[in-house]
């Protein structure tokens, strides 16, 4: 059943937002995230500078920070784009007022870009000082913790927003119920 921001609305209105939301969810990931990597990339790749630039003697070159003739290129996969996407599937995945969605949605991305600077200029300064642990360590955040980031933002936001659906899950028992009483 539709939760109370949404339960005045009639099964017709209802389900037209349930396909709305979808909607948004498939054309916002058409073109391979592109609308997350125009937003995210000069932010991401500047931030990443710029705090570098206080511990190193660093420059930029397009999308490479370099440190004498070491340079990290910071390509599609240090934006994490697929991840920002993940948490706006999960956050557009449930019904709830509009409100409550941009802010959840402004707080989600806002951790997840300042975690995501975190790790690309530890990642950074690991290379930079020839560090043994740049290999594992890049590997680790690669594979393990990314997921924990987006698992943990995730659930930090249902806390905070007081989310009290499932993703997807509520709209397709929403959906069947509706079929299930218009066959009686």
């Amino acid at each position: 059943m539709p939760r109370k921001d949404l339960s005045k609305n009639k099964n017709g209105e209802y389900v037209y937002f349930i396909f709305l939301r979808y909607v948004i969810i498939l054309v916002i990931g058409l073109g391979n995230l592109f609308v997350f990597y125009f937003i995210f990339t000069p932010p991401t790749l500047y931030l990443s500078y710029y705090i570098l630039k206080l511990f190193f003697d660093v420059s930029l070159s397009g999308i490479i920070i370099s440190l004498g003739e070491k340079g990290v290129e910071i390509v599609k996969a240090c934006v994490a784009g697929a991840a920002y996407y993940l948490l706006f599937m999960l956050n557009l995945g449930i019904a709830m007022n509009w409100k409550k969605r941009i802010l959840s949605i402004t707080y989600s991305f806002l951790v997840l870009f300042f975690l995501n600077v975190v790790r690309i200029v530890i990642l950074s300064s690991l290379f930079f000082t020839n560090s043994s642990a740049f290999d594992i360590t890049h590997k680790l955040t690669w594979y393990g913790l990314s997921i924990v980031f987006v698992v943990l933002i995730w659930f930090s936001s249902v806390h905070i927003f007081k989310i009290k659906q499932i993703p997807f899950y509520d709209d397709v028992k929403y959906l069947y119920n509706i079929v299930k009483k218009s066959k009686r």
